[in-house]
């Protein structure tokens, strides 16, 4: 037997075995009301990978899952130790169906199907123009869905399974842990406090509120490369701006246009306006920065207007056409 259940049968040789104890998922999960879990994949690895097996045969990989019956049934921890093949029926020879890849539980104690066991198995769409899912037995977790084009058979082709299979897998977690994102966002939160990853976001279900919310924002990351006016003294080699959680950095580089400038001893030189950093990006509060050009090196300011200065370079050094003056800047940013 390789789809297996925990608290299904009683014992063996025909009921529950410690094996099957062992490699059904036990525990307690997320719920979903106060005697209802929240059913779904158990997360690792591939678990319950669907792939084309044949022109019309699908196969099912292994994993776990648990299987939420009726209130009065409770949930079913079920393991797929060895992979399931499944043959599709052929398609309808006029529309096209959908076919549900799922796990279904059996229990002759609450349901008339005349069995008890766990199956993997094929749940058969209505052919359609606009086909559909088909709906969901009792204690019956769907996994994935397989559009059967119409006149789809092993002598014409079969099922183009790239295209075809749709995860329907959704994923279930501990009580107290971070639902696994799945197929499917919009469900309800089942208590306060109640966490889930959806694609990378960590959200806490609000109970008050009844909604999903942000518990961190994601990393809000802002980054331009123009907007930087140059002064009419230099010429613009590069600019970029970055900013992310409040800290900005800009980083420049010009190159200083006409004759060239000879710096005394004690390098003072009038203040020369670079440029302007453009609006949204200059600093609460004004800046003194260093510059270089790889020769000689200086200082220059950052105001709050955004007014970039040199105000000072290396004594007895020069300022120079051909050469590119580097600065930059890292600064909080409101």
């Amino acid at each position: 037997m390789t789809v297996r259940a925990a608290w299904l049968l009683t014992g063996p040789p025909a009921g529950q075995t410690r094996t099957d104890t062992r490699l059904a998922p036990l525990g307690t999960f997320a719920p979903e009301g106060e005697l209802t879990t929240r059913d779904g994949v158990i997360a690792g690895g591939a678990p319950l990978l669907a792939t084309g097996a044949g022109p019309m045969q699908v196969q099912l990989g292994i994993g776990r899952a648990l299987v939420q019956g009726t209130t009065a049934q409770g949930a079913y921890p079920v393991a797929v130790t060895s992979p399931e093949t499944l043959t599709v029926a052929d398609g309808d020879a006029q529309n096209p169906r959908i076919d549900s890849l799922v796990l279904r539980v059996y229990d002759g104690l609450f349901d008339a199907e005349g069995q008890t066991a766990v199956t993997a198995e094929l749940l058969v769409g209505e052919p359609d123009p606009s086909p559909v899912e088909p709906t969901l037995p009792p204690a019956c977790l769907r996994l994935w869905s397989i559009t059967v084009p119409a006149g789809a058979s092993a002598g014409t082709g079969g099922i183009n399974w790239a295209t075809a299979l749709a995860d329907r897998r959704r994923y279930t977690s501990a009580y107290g842990g971070i639902v696994p994102r799945g197929w499917g966002s919009n469900w309800a939160g089942a208590y306060d406090g109640q966490y889930r990853d959806n694609a990378g976001v960590l959200e806490r279900w609000n109970a008050t509120a009844a909604t999903w919310e942000t518990y961190r924002p994601p990393l809000a990351v802002e980054t331009m490369t123009t907007g930087f006016s140059v002064a009419s003294g230099y010429t613009l080699n590069s600019y970029s701006a970055r900013r992310s959680n409040g800290l900005a950095t800009i980083v420049l580089e010009v190159v200083r246009k006409g004759a060239q400038l000879d710096v005394g001893a004690a390098g003072n030189i009038n203040d020369e306006v670079i440029g302007t950093v453009p609006s949204g990006w200059r600093p609460p509060a004004d800046l003194e920065l260093s510059a270089s050009d790889g020769f000689g090196e200086g200082t220059m300011r950052l105001t709050t207007a955004g007014t970039l200065s040199l105000r000072t370079w290396s004594g007895e050094g020069a300022l120079r056409n051909d050469r590119n003056i580097r600065t930059s800047a890292t600064y909080h940013h409101v």
